[in-house]
């Protein structure tokens, strides 16, 4: 998983565009009579995602074409373009049928009118409860539902079990408060030579979201306030979070290009095998060696508890769409269990529903049934200026981070937290 290097002018030239498309209606989707169950006459549909989210979109779409009448033409796009180009479309409505997004971009578009409100179809699904929670909440507006999670990819610990037992510690017992992680980082560095405690992305502003948050959440505190236009970042939990970074990095227990490295390759140091403890994204469970010993664990907050950044795509029908009932047929069939199980369970996704984990799949993989239990308990950060904020490396939040870890030690992070407040407000 990669986070890419967004401007915030390319987000706000999106946000813009769909201003007009708000202004100007929806288009046909809102016409047709609803059909709960969706409609399949051998419709023609068009659909779009971004590249990195591309092989299970086409595998759903594979599985569905070849079952259906209704048949969905995929467009990939390339992630870094994708905010643009779906605003420019909702602009001149000119949206496909149906159009995933990055979960945390949501906002942007469901307060904008570029999707249909799909509440009374997602209410009549009898595992309509079971759905992941964080992307319903970010999907719903004033109370209507607008989205239905696509993909999800969540933010967990992944331990060297080999490595553990080597330093002494218990391969069963991963770390379950941040001063044990911190402890087993050190406990596998002190091992020497060629291995390394922990590694993280310290000049990546979404790697730092994905990975750092869930621990303030864990510990009971927040990272922005309800309507995301408040930053909450020099907190005395978030502050304890970078404090405790800083100590590993200070102690030689990270390894080395942490500083400079942006997230194109943040991920590929733990499959090498050299790595004790370090929070990546789940989806990187399939893409581990077959002889690496790998654990899976919560990331736990200060004292205990646990939490996790609940990221990937949400998918929805355009309101510009002729074809709502057939797209729904689509997004209702995706949804259900042989579908879950079969083509995301059985590749070692994580599922978009909660109650599917007593499965052939997961009975064989615990690793991926301690993340499929953490979609309940995580969170998905909720603001209109998500992007410029976090994500846009010239942004106001990778400064306070990184200052925070790399600055000067007594620095007052307050300055910085107001930017980031400004930004969050703008």
């Amino acid at each position: 998983m990669r986070f890419p290097k967004r401007r915030a002018a390319a987000v706000l030239a999106a946000a813009t565009a769909l201003v007009a498309t708000a202004c100007n209606g929806g288009g046909g989707g809102g016409d047709q009579e609803v059909v709960l169950e969706g409609v399949d006459d051998g419709t023609t549909l068009t659909m779009w995602t971004r590249a990195a989210t591309e092989a299970q979109s086409q595998a759903l779409v594979d599985a569905y074409n070849a079952s259906h009448e209704n048949q969905i033409e995929l467009t990939v796009i390339p992630t870094d373009d994708y905010q643009t180009r779906v605003g420019t479309a909702a602009g001149n409505q000119e949206l496909p049928d149906l159009f995933a997004l990055d979960v945390v971009f949501a906002p942007n578009f469901t307060t904008a009118g570029a999707y249909l409100d799909i509440t009374d179809r997602i209410e009549a699904l009898d595992f309509a409860d079971a759905l992941a929670p964080s992307h319903l909440d970010v999907g719903t507006v004033d109370g209507a539902k607008y989205l239905v999670p696509h993909t999800l990819d969540l933010s967990v610990l992944f331990y060297n079990k080999d490595l553990y037992a080597q330093a002494g510690l218990d391969p069963e017992a991963p770390p379950t408060t941040l001063a044990e992680f911190d402890a087993h980082a050190r406990a596998v560095d002190a091992l020497g030579g060629d291995v390394e405690g922990t590694f993280f992305g310290g000049n990546c502003g979404g790697c730092f979201v994905f990975t750092w948050w869930p621990t303030i959440w864990a510990s009971g505190a927040e990272v922005m306030n309800e309507d995301g236009t408040e930053s909450l970042l020099d907190s005395a939990e978030a502050q304890e979070v970078y404090a405790t970074y800083r100590g590993l990095v200070e102690d030689g227990a990270v390894a080395a290009g942490h500083a400079e490295e942006t997230g194109a390759t943040w991920v590929s140091y733990f499959p090498e095998g050299n790595i004790g403890v370090m929070p990546m994204p789940s989806t990187m469970l399939g893409l581990m060696p077959a002889d690496l010993n790998v654990g899976v664990a919560p990331i736990p907050g200060i004292d205990g508890g646990e939490s996790t950044f609940v990221g990937g795509d949400s998918i929805g029908i355009s309101a510009n769409s002729e074809h709502a009932n057939q797209a729904w047929d689509f997004l209702r069939w995706s949804l259900e269990e042989e579908q879950q199980v079969e083509l995301l369970a059985a590749n070692g996704d994580v599922m978009a529903r909660t109650d599917l984990a007593d499965n052939q799949y997961y009975a064989e993989n615990p690793n991926a049934v301690v993340m499929n239990d953490l979609v309940q308990v995580g969170r998905t950060p909720y603001s209109l200026n998500f992007g410029q904020t976090f994500n846009d490396p010239q942004g106001p939040w990778l400064p306070l981070v990184r200052g925070a870890v790399y600055g000067d030690p007594g620095a007052d992070l307050s300055a910085l937290n107001d930017d980031v407040t400004a930004s969050l407000g703008s």
